[in-house]
């Protein structure tokens, strides 16, 4: 896959009769074809990946979502679901020959139960919706992706997402327990229970992250969680890379487990702090931010044991959060570091991958290498807690050839993730981006695995094909394609 998509030439007869076929329970204004009203769904936030769709649906009951999976299907029309759009992988780019299925209206909050801390919410539902409905209950839902005020829950479960706090409250996964959704044939399942455990296969947990190629989120059963009593964070400055990640295992190694715990180096905080003002050092190699909350008490021992620690492994200061407004604004500037980016470069392209915490520093390190060979900044923000690093590649798409480099640079970072032990994804997924590297993380015999579950799902394979995970002829094509990057050279480039 090339980083800007191979169009495809609109058939206009079958879409034609695809429209026709939708209109026979749809209204006009639920379907849109001309060119000038499907041209804005032609990408997701991956915007080097871009595909117009032959016909968009906009449907607004789960009987018409229905409908549609089961005309599609009798038709043989591919079908991509999308929420808000706010994806960085590419799981959401539309087919040129397929219907773009929107669940932007279904964003209600069917049922809020303050007893049994749940709710039932809708697929189009913002993130951080959720959490300001339960509020006034003293309740919150935990994941909080840096994307929440926008992102869609159904897109969070579609990629398993997880943020700044998921290293002590889990993943999407691990704070949902059902969806209802809808299969390829338009057949309603409800999958998971609201009890601690469900009968049979754990469809659950295979559905989240499955990133829209097995089935159609129609609603989701959240768990809420008591809004801890009080929380602080410790901002650290250090003058080496090495000495913060350090810090980082050794503040696991302590069995603290920090409700957020992020690091950012000297070109993400000086990024961020021109755009976000948030009070980060811009004149050391990295900050951390470690945040602990529950009762005052815990949070004093905690956050008193973390100065301690990162004192010990060479931070020249650290800084505790006076009040809930300035901690607050320091996960302010961690959040804003992607639109940071955007205000300093042309064009950026967010990496996603996982290592083990004790080989961040050497991954930061070599990271630095590559920006000489590939002359091109990059910008590096972690959730440094559980290894998921986002190296943010700055480029201009402009300049010919820079989005070739771009993309040479970011699988070699996802090479170098597989490298150290981790893996080429933590909660962007795989979608168009990645697909290459899944040939090198996985055998052959793995990946026909999963091609096996997906048809078991979708034996037609309609919903959102050719994402995530390879065919084996691709792989092989990729392999014989694939030089060595140790040998490529950029002769007269910027070096950084």
């Amino acid at each position: 896959m090339t980083a800007v998509a191979e169009q495809v030439a609109v058939d206009f007869a079958r879409q034609r009769e695809v429209v026709a076929a939708l209109r026979a329970f749809l209204p006009q204004s639920s379907i849109l074809f001309d060119h000038e009203d499907v041209k804005p769904y032609e990408c997701d936030g991956l915007t080097a990946y871009r595909q117009v769709p032959m016909v968009v649906a906009l449907p607004e009951t789960e009987d018409q979502v229905c409908r549609i999976l089961k005309t599609c299907h009798a038709l043989k029309v591919p079908v991509v679901a999308r929420g808000a759009g706010t994806g960085l992988s590419g799981g959401a780019l539309p087919l040129g020959n397929g219907v773009l299925l929107s669940l932007a209206k279904f964003k209600r909050i069917v049922e809020i139960d303050e007893r049994a801390r749940i709710a039932r919410v809708q697929p189009g539902v913002r993130n951080l919706a959720i959490s300001e409905a339960v509020a006034p209950l003293g309740l919150y839902y935990a994941p909080d992706p840096s994307s929440q005020s926008a992102c869609t829950i159904g897109g969070n479960v579609a990629e398993n997402s997880g943020g700044v706090h998921c290293l002590k409250y889990g993943l999407t996964v691990h704070n949902i327990l059902r969806l209802r959704v809808a299969t390829v044939e338009g057949d309603i399942v409800e999958i998971g229970s609201e009890a601690l455990d469900a009968a049979g296969y754990d469809l659950l947990a295979l559905i989240t992250g499955s990133e829209g190629l097995l089935a159609v989120i129609l609603e989701v059963t959240v768990r809420l969680l008591p809004k801890p009593e009080y929380a602080q964070v410790v901002m650290a400055a250090f003058d080496d890379i090495e000495k913060a990640g350090q810090s980082v295992a050794n503040v696991i190694a302590a069995g603290i487990i920090p409700a957020g715990f992020e690091m950012m180096d000297q070109a993400a905080t000086r990024a961020v702090e021109g755009f976000a003002r948030a009070g980060y050092r811009t004149d050391v190699a990295a900050v951390l931010l470690c945040e602990t909350d529950g009762t005052r008490e815990e949070v004093a021992d905690e956050i008193r044991r973390v100065q301690e620690l990162m004192d010990a492994s060479g931070a020249v200061q650290t800084e505790v959060s006076r009040d809930e407004a300035q901690r607050l604004r320091f996960w302010a500037g961690r959040k804003a570091a992607f639109p940071a980016a955007g205000a300093i470069s042309p064009d950026y392209y967010c990496m996603d991958g996982t290592i083990p915490r004790r080989r961040i520093a050497e991954v930061l390190r070599r990271i630095t290498q590559l920006e000489t060979k590939y002359g091109l900044r990059c910008a590096n923000v972690f959730h440094a807690g559980d290894g998921n690093l986002h190296p943010l590649i700055l480029y201009d798409a402009n300049l010919p050839g820079e989005l070739d480099r771009t993309e040479a640079f970011g699988a070699e970072i996802l090479e170098l993730c597989l490298e150290v032990g981790g893996t080429i994804t933590g909660e962007h997924g795989v979608g168009v981006e990645k697909i290459n590297s899944m040939c090198v993380q996985f055998k052959p015999a793995e990946l026909e695995a999963f091609h096996r579950v997906k048809r078991a799902f979708d034996e037609r394979g309609l919903l959102n094909p050719g994402k995530a995970v390879p065919t084996l002829t691709r792989c092989a094509e990729y392999g014989r394609m694939h030089v060595h990057r140790g040998q490529e050279k950029f002769p007269d480039l910027p070096r950084f």
